[in-house]
């Protein structure tokens, strides 16, 4: 049973992945052991931010899928 729960959190993670969502669990815990002192951006935030990043809004170039 373990391991069929893995392998769902697994396929999930990189179906996500696959699609454009990135992994929030994967970021909060990297800046945790790896920025301990600066503050960790909520999930809505953190979607906000890397759908910006991936398609380059802001930077008067918006990329769009085609």
């Amino acid at each position: 049973m373990r391991d069929l729960m893995a392998m769902k959190e697994w396929t999930v993670r990189a179906a996500r992945l696959m699609v454009g969502i990135p992994d929030y669990q994967t970021y909060v815990t990297h800046r945790q052991e790896t920025h301990p002192d600066q503050p960790v951006m909520t999930y809505e935030e953190f979607f906000v931010e890397r759908q910006n990043a991936r398609y380059a809004v802001g930077k008067g170039r918006f990329r769009g899928c085609c």
